[in-house]
């Protein structure tokens, strides 16, 4: 154990972050995502939530500045009643560590899956909300006299 870590960020997590480097893509997913079919590196927090894995992931990963769009959602198929609430958790998150408030992609299903399939690696959760899963694009650490 560390100080100042969140016990939710495994050592292979951790080690994960670490190596992404600027725009590098990591996906949180939801328990139905099919993140073994499609993920380079997978890893496992079942037992966990979307929202408490990005609050903790948001505490040491910057989110890219040259990019429009740096978060991306899977969209709501179309025909499809529900109504994710759990994007204004991710809202907040989001904007709790960033406070330049990072705009939203919202991607077709299959885009989704392709754009995973791409991504440096894949958390896989145990969420239960659907259309919970979240892409992230890593940005750069500033030194400190430019942040």
């Amino acid at each position: 154990m560390l100080k100042h870590i969140p016990p939710i960020l495994t050592p292979e997590l951790l080690k994960v972050l670490m190596e992404m480097g600027h725009g590098d893509e990591i996906v949180i997913a939801d328990g139905n995502f099919p993140g073994a079919a499609i993920a380079q590196r997978l890893i496992r927090l079942d037992g966990h939530g979307v929202p408490e894995i990005l609050d903790a992931v948001m505490r040491f990963l910057p989110l890219d500045s040259y990019t429009e769009k740096p978060v991306g959602l899977m969209a709501v198929v179309p025909g499809d009643p529900v109504k994710p609430t759990i994007w204004e958790d991710y809202r907040r998150i989001l904007d709790k560590h960033e406070p330049k408030r990072p705009e939203i992609e919202y991607m077709e299903r299959f885009a989704f899956y392709e754009r995973a399939k791409k991504a440096y690696a894949v958390i896989a959760t145990g969420e239960t909300a659907i259309y919970a899963n979240i892409l992230l694009k890593k940005g750069v650490v500033l030194p400190e006299d430019m942040a």
